[in-house]
């Protein structure tokens, strides 16, 4: 494999843009928890299950960079954890790690507090262990925030199934959405949707659901499909997708079908970039190891072309193309330099009307910016 890695800024490209401002409310380095004011406003993620589900490992590994094989040393959770992710991520919002022994019938218990500021639970079920608990403690919990929040989005986790054959994984899916669907149906709460996703911290399988999970809560998510789907059709592109640096997750991609060995190349190549850059990029050991100009090319002997270019502090285009469209190297940069600057346009919109990334969208926030690309046959769109 033939790597080449590059810090160039092109000339005339759309400033040198650090991070959104504080009102686009995505990234913003906050106090520590305890001691913000507004942490408790802040959107959250609510993670959900039993004991020894994996919980605390999902949150370690997809947002701390903790080995897999670590967690195995992790302790039992047994007081919620609040974790505020926004200091090192696009994201901005808190991830709160519930203990499996939570009582929702203890007086002490505050549904009202808890559940309504949420944008989504998920709940995590062990694949490898009996669910049959695990499906009444999914019930109660549904039932209770559905109540309280009706706008909650719920997600459930079938987790720890790196070690199911896949007859396995699909027929425990299968049984597992069953059987829930089945309960609420019982409850007259046929109008609550659960969302199932098959993770393992062994694989990208946990990143590519948490990437499902936040896009449902990206008002603009709408806007950045499109958008991309402009570029990839203007730049002979097969697959693009806009990441989250820090945590690999991707907060959106065209409209093509994810491929898993795909999205496995993509965070492959984050994890090449910000470690070449760790050691050959950095002055004195100094500074950061993703900036304004990290630029990566990388060539695999199948004639497929990755490339990654930064678009602002948080966020980069990581893109899938063959080797005879990136002969169009110019054609590609432009077209580029159109898409950053449009979603920089895109989040100005969105802190002009409130700044909130967990709110619906305006009209005004799903507008298409106004942008000329440069097709490949030359003639501007």
């Amino acid at each position: 494999m033939n790597i080449q890695y590059e810090d160039t800024t092109l000339p005339g490209s759309y400033g040198v843009v650090g991070s959104f401002p504080k009102s686009f409310g995505y990234g913003v380095e906050v106090p520590d928890l305890e001691e913000s004011p507004t942490s408790a406003d802040k959107p959250r993620i609510l993670l959900m299950g039993l004991r020894r589900s994996g919980k605390s490992s999902i949150q370690k590994v997809v947002f701390h960079k903790m080995s897999p094989n670590e967690t195995l040393f992790l302790e039992s959770t047994n007081k919620i954890y609040k974790d505020d992710i926004s200091g090192s991520s696009f994201v901005n919002f808190q991830i709160w790690d519930f203990p499996g022994q939570v009582d929702f019938f203890d007086p002490t218990f505050d549904s009202e507090m808890i559940f309504k500021g949420a944008g989504a639970l998920i709940f995590v079920i062990d694949a490898q262990d009996d669910y049959m608990e695990a499906l009444s403690r999914l019930h109660l919990t549904v039932s209770r925030a559905y109540k309280v929040n009706p706008d909650i989005n719920f997600e459930v986790f079938i987790h720890k199934v790196d070690g199911l054959s896949d007859d396995h994984k699909i027929e425990t899916q299968r049984d597992i959405h069953q059987r829930a669907n089945d309960d609420l149906t019982d409850a007259s709460l046929e109008k609550v949707h659960l969302s199932f996703y098959l993770t393992s911290i062994y694989d990208h399988s946990i990143f590519e659901a948490f990437s499902k999970v936040v896009q449902k809560l990206i008002p603009q998510l709408p806007t950045l499909e499109n958008l991309l789907n402009i570029f990839i059709s203007h730049s002979g592109i097969e697959k693009a997708f806009l990441f989250d640096v820090s945590s690999k997750i991707y907060i959106a991609t065209d409209s093509a079908p994810v491929d898993m060995q795909s999205y496995e190349l993509c965070c492959d190549m984050i994890d090449v970039v910000l470690d070449i850059s760790s050691i050959y990029g950095l002055e004195d050991g100094s500074g950061s190891a993703y900036d304004e100009e990290s630029l990566a090319i990388i060539k695999l002997n199948n004639t497929t072309v990755l490339y990654l270019k930064e678009v602002t502090k948080f966020l980069a285009l990581v893109c899938i193309l063959r080797e005879e469209s990136f002969e169009r190297k110019g054609l590609i940069e432009y077209n580029f330099h159109c898409f950053r600057k449009a979603i920089h346009e895109v989040f100005e919109v969105g802190s002009s009307n409130d700044g909130a990334a967990w709110r619906p969208a305006s009209s005004s926030s799903n507008s298409q910016p106004s942008l000329k690309y440069a097709s490949l046959n030359g003639s501007g769109v």
